[in-house]
């Protein structure tokens, strides 16, 4: 099974980086669960969403307390949250930032280590700073676990009705899987 958390602010897209995944995944016929932990958090507050994956029936429902992968929306959170408990040095970390992978402030080795910009590509193609769908073309391509084909699927569908949106994501998703 492969466990993954993401972390990011209210308003970032958080949990529905988290579906996408998850229909992604089970569009290249693996077993998928997603579900964010959040209260009554507000726009801008710190919170997680959470992936399983699987080739057999997931039974967990558990939040992940030991990611095999972790995504980062929101390097400001380096900060004020620990996005590194319980991962160790096998966990790989997709993170959005600008800076040189070796100037973050995080828990982890570097070899797992993966920056894109997500921010500067969002405000470029979408005209957001709303970088869920951006990171995921990283994320596909640093982990291979979600092709990058099944992911336009999964943002087709789940923001069908809305062409334009569904143009701009892909063409940013498809920016960071390049990057």
């Amino acid at each position: 099974m492969i466990q993954i958390r993401i972390h990011g602010r209210g308003g970032q897209g958080v949990v529905t980086a988290a579906e996408l995944i998850a229909i992604a995944a089970f569009k290249n016929g693996q077993q998928a669960q997603a579900f964010p932990s959040f209260g009554v958090e507000r726009t801008g507050a710190p919170i997680e969403s959470y992936v399983r994956l699987d080739d057999r029936p997931i039974i967990a429902r558990e939040q992940i307390y030991r990611p095999d992968i972790l995504i980062i929306q929101d390097a400001s959170l380096l900060d004020s949250v620990d996005v590194a408990k319980g991962a160790d040095k096998k966990t790989m970390v997709i993170i959005n930032s600008g800076k040189n992978k070796a100037d973050l402030k995080i828990n982890l080795p570097q070899a797992n280590l993966h920056a894109i910009d997500a921010t500067k590509i969002a405000m470029e193609i979408i005209g957001k700073n709303i970088v869920n769908t951006v990171i995921l073309g990283a994320f596909a391509k640093a982990t291979g676990i979600i092709s990058l084909e099944s992911l336009k699927f999964a943002i087709a569908e789940k923001f069908s009705g809305r062409p334009d949106l569904i143009a701009k994501n892909i063409k940013a998703i498809e920016r960071a899987y390049e990057n």
